[in-house]
């Protein structure tokens, strides 16, 4: 299959669809990636050589165009020069050498057509790649939990189910009486305060002591001072 036969059947693919309809989806997307990759490699080796034609068809044409002005200057001369045939002859180069320059401008507009089109070719692949590249590793995160899953199920299998479930729970039934004679205790006994409890009572007391005194100098504000006499 040719590499634009492969561009062509890629960009028209659906990778989802195809991959939905798969009897090995894992499979599918693998070759898939392989053919993506594969195409890519060639079709930025023609898009690569498109450019360099494009670009030496570039030099020729501007070097077309540069002749074309030295023979018109030489015409000039000539005529200057009453050198009339020479003249024409120059004129005759002149015009020759421009039409070489339109044929060669016209065929860099067909390569850079061409380089456009493999660019466009080649970003839409990348995009599809990328596409193809997600679904597979989602693909093999379902694979390992599946063998995950299976491999957890023969575990299980192993051993009595039920027996397992009712060790755990007298297991946990003696857990929580520790817990709740550790919690017994010392249920009752006053609590020895911490330093911290000393200074918060401190500093409580000094505040209510300050309140207070701030109270009194207001009150004494507001008595008359003939009841104070």
């Amino acid at each position: 299959m040719g590499v634009f036969t492969r561009v062509r059947d890629i960009l028209n693919s659906n990778i989802n669809a195809a991959l939905d309809k798969a009897e090995d989806p894992e499979k599918l997307v693998k070759q898939m990636i392989r053919e993506m990759e594969d195409t890519l490699v060639e079709l930025k080796a023609a898009c690569a050589g498109a450019m360099a034609q494009e670009r030496k068809a570039a030099r020729e044409e501007s070097g077309a165009r540069r002749q074309a002005d030295h023979w018109a200057d030489r015409a000039e001369m000539a005529v200057q020069r009453g050198r009339e045939e020479l003249a024409r002859e120059a004129l005759y180069t002149k015009r020759s050498l421009l039409d070489d320059a339109e044929v060669i401008a016209a065929e860099r507009g067909k390569l850079d057509d061409v380089v456009s089109a493999y660019k466009a070719d080649i970003i839409t692949i990348e995009e599809k790649l990328g596409t193809a590249r997600e679904r597979q590793a989602v693909l093999v995160q379902r694979h390992i939990h599946a063998v995950h899953q299976q491999r957890a199920q023969r575990e299980i299998r192993k051993f009595d189910t039920s027996g397992v479930i009712i060790r755990f729970d007298k297991f946990q039934e003696r857990i929580e009486r520790v817990e709740a004679a550790a919690e017994i205790e010392h249920y009752g006994r006053p609590q020895a305060r911490s330093l911290e409890d000393e200074f918060r009572s401190m500093e409580r007391d000094e505040n209510i002591e300050r309140e207070l005194q701030d109270l009194k100098g207001r009150a004494r504000a507001k008595t008359p001072q003939s009841a104070l006499a």
